[in-house]
């Protein structure tokens, strides 16, 4: 297999020398896990994955896991997990949370990961999608590459309205976040105890104008390394992956970078069968 280089110039989309590394302007150096940006976002990760753990996470919530150990039913699991998150976030207990009218024009009470996904679901492009981009950013390090359009200057009027959007929706939540971080964990969790021997899904995407996108080389003249946006929407069902675009991109998804998937939250934002997955570089085989 041949390696590849990107460039590390921002409209420079396709790269001709050795080493298929993340390209400077689709990272941090400050993220919250144990693996760096550069590295996880890099081909080599998508080959090779290993677990990913947000800083603190499990330790703060080890109660729930531990309790998690011992219940044999994941639709059980899936409602102990609500319950927890309600508990630990006081979800629908807008006064112990410290909603009250004297707390600003603007009531955020309502806002949870609930809605984030059924936000993003109905539109990648809105305010909870901008909220869960950003969670990405600060937590894996990767940069929103793509919101309303790309991203490619810090000062244009379409970077500015990203950042008015994530803003918009933290403001006066009740740590959103935080919310991201343990559904996130939960995920993992689920993940490694229904398939433990597992470490991909192999998943599908329908684009249009992949000519657009950012081409890092070629495998083959059908496989492309491409850079995707710090959070995609993919699904299980190939035929149902074409209603959304006129090339279908098929690719491994290592388990460590699935934030979301359907069976996840027992009947819960089922529709589409969507799985939510963390950018990076990824090899893909174009179908059409």
């Amino acid at each position: 297999m041949t390696d590849y280089h990107i460039t590390e110039h921002r409209d420079s989309k396709v790269c001709k020398a050795p080493c298929a590394s993340l390209p400077m302007f689709a990272y941090t150096s400050l993220n919250r896990c144990n693996v760096p940006a550069y590295i996880l976002g890099s081909h080599t990760y998508q080959q090779h994955p290993i677990a990913l753990s947000i800083d603190c996470v499990t330790a703060l919530h080890h109660d729930f896991f531990n309790a998690l150990a011992n219940i044999t039913s994941k639709e059980v699991r899936a409602l102990h997990f609500h319950q927890y998150m309600c508990s630990a976030f006081l979800l629908g207990k807008s006064d112990e949370a410290g909603f009250t009218p004297q707390t600003g024009s603007i009531k955020r009470d309502k806002a949870d990961y609930l809605r984030l996904l059924r936000g993003w679901m109905f539109n990648a492009e809105g305010v909870e999608a901008a909220v869960m981009k950003r969670w990405v950013e600060s937590r894996f390090g990767l940069l929103t590459l793509n919101h309303n359009g790309l991203l490619n200057d810090p000062n244009c009027i379409i970077n500015r309205a990203y950042q008015s959007d994530y803003v918009r929706g933290l403001y006066n939540s009740n740590a959103l976040e935080a919310q991201l971080d343990l559904l996130y964990t939960y995920c993992q969790y689920e993940l490694q105890r229904i398939l433990p021997l597992n470490t991909h899904y192999l998943l599908y995407r329908g684009v249009n104008h992949l000519e657009q996108h950012h081409k890092i080389g070629n495998i083959s003249d059908n496989q492309p390394l491409l850079l995707l946006n710090n959070l995609n929407s993919f699904t299980s069902d190939r035929d149902f992956s074409g209603t959304f675009g006129d090339v279908i991109l098929e690719t491994q998804v290592p388990y460590s970078k699935i934030l979301y998937f359907p069976e996840l939250l027992n009947g819960v934002l089922k529709g589409e069968n969507e799985y939510l997955v963390v950018g990076g570089i990824y090899q893909t085989t174009i179908t059409r």
